[in-house]
C-alpha cells in the first residue's frame, strides 16, 4: 500500500469538492479548479475528508496511487491558501518592472525579456529585484518561476542570474595567474 496515497486529505472549511465519475472539481475561496480521475482509482468523501482508493492492485494502479492524492491535496491547499515562488535577481544593473501584467527583465542583454503570464498565474515586482509568482495550480506557478529562471541561471563564477530565494549557488574559484 503507497503510504502517500493512503493518506487521508483533510478538506478545510470554505473548500468543496464535486465529485462525478470520472473529474473532481475543487472550489474555494481562491478559485477552483478541476481535474480527470484516473480510470483505476476511486475517492471517497466522508465528513471533512477525502480518500483515494485503488479499485485493484495492477502495478498501473498502485503507481498512480501516490501521485493522484499527492495532486489532489495540491488543489485543496491550492484554493484554500494558494502558492507562491519567489525568485531574486543577483547582478549590477538587473532589474525587473511589471508593466500591465507583462514582465519586463533586464538581466544583462541587448533587449529588455517579456513574459506574459497565463490565466491563473500573478507575478508581482517588490523593490525591482524580487518577483513573486502566484497562483492556485501548483504546477504552473512552478512551472513559470522555472521559465522566469531559465532566461539568466546563475553562473558559477560570481553568482550572478535569477535565482529562488534561499537559493545557495557553490560559487567555483576562477583562473589563477603563474
Amino acid at each position: 500500500m503507497s503510504r502517500i496515497g493512503k493518506q487521508i486529505i483533510k478538506i478545510p472549511a470554505g473548500v468543496s469538492i464535486k465529485l462525478t465519475d470520472e473529474t473532481i472539481q475543487v472550489n474555494g475561496p481562491k478559485g477552483d479548479i478541476g481535474r480527470q480521475i484516473p480510470s483505476c482509482l476511486s475517492l471517497v468523501e466522508k465528513e471533512g475528508s477525502l480518500q483515494i482508493q485503488r479499485k485493484n492492485e495492477a502495478i498501473s494502479s498502485r503507481q498512480i496511487h501516490g501521485l493522484f492524492r499527492s495532486l489532489v491535496s495540491n488543489m485543496v491547499v491550492g484554493t484554500s491558501q494558494g502558492f507562491t515562488k519567489t525568485l531574486e535577481l543577483k547582478g549590477v544593473g538587473y532589474k525587473a518592472n511589471i508593466d500591465k501584467k507583462i514582465l519586463n527583465l533586464s538581466v544583462g542583454y541587448s533587449h529588455p525579456v517579456r513574459i506574459e503570464p497565463p490565466a491563473g498565474i500573478e507575478l508581482a515586482v517588490e523593490n525591482n529585484t524580487t518577483i513573486k509568482v502566484t497562483g492556485i495550480d501548483k504546477e504552473k506557478v512552478g512551472l513559470i518561476a522555472q521559465q522566469i529562471r531559465s532566461i539568466k541561471p546563475p553562473e558559477p563564477y560570481k553568482g550572478k542570474g535569477i535565482l529562488y530565494k534561499g537559493e545557495v549557488v557553490q560559487l567555483k574559484v576562477g583562473k589563477s595567474s603563474k
